[in-house]
């Protein structure tokens, strides 16, 4: 048996598969081995398994068996192994140390880097795999480097001819399950004459 996966948020009590074996006269269930933390419970009559407690994701997955047993006659069972496997939720969205940063950059500067960003997050795998992007701002003078986080010009300003200032906001974003997860920063570029 492979039962869909089970969220590590899964509560007590929660259905995970039914077992049901093709017999003339009732059986009796039991878990045989392989469940050591003890996670899972069966109901002896109708084979239905659920979780006993609350689910640790680094003790995944498991594999344990189940015995069906006549019921006249204890020597006649057979056994069937379940599989069982936890999603590791997407608990913490990025953050950056600051919501903002100001950077002062110097007229006519060729295309250059202005500041590299770095947010963390406190999941594991890919749940804390960061990617960034700019949500908002001058996309033609500005861009970030999806991987590294760090935000370069494109173009060279003109202090008396353009604006003085841009502000850029980027997001860090990561590739959680079952939904993606963002955090924000205000980048502010002051041009210097």
């Amino acid at each position: 048996y492979q039962p869909a996966p089970l969220s590590e948020k899964a509560l007590p009590d929660t259905f995970v598969v039914q077992i049901s074996v093709l017999y003339t006269v009732p059986v009796i269930y039991s878990i045989v081995s392989g469940d050591e933390n003890g996670y899972f419970i069966i109901d002896p009559s109708s084979g239905i398994i659920r979780t006993r407690k609350n689910l640790t994701v680094e003790h995944f997955p498991v594999s344990f068996d189940v015995q069906a047993t006549d019921s006249s006659n204890q020597n006649i069972h057979n056994q069937v192994s379940v599989n069982v496997e936890v999603i590791d939720e997407n608990d913490f969205p990025p953050v950056f140390p600051s919501s903002l940063v100001e950077e002062k950059l110097e007229e006519n500067s060729p295309a250059t880097q202005i500041v590299q960003l770095t947010a963390q997050d406190n999941d594991a795998g890919r749940n804390g795999y960061l990617t960034y992007g700019i949500l908002s701002g001058d996309t033609l003078k500005f861009r970030i480097d999806e991987a590294t986080g760090i935000l370069y010009s494109t173009a060279s300003f003109d202090y008396e001819e353009e604006a003085t200032e841009y502000q850029i906001v980027v997001y860090a974003e990561d590739d959680g399950i079952p939904e993606k997860k963002r955090g924000y920063c205000t980048v502010v570029v002051e041009i210097i004459d």
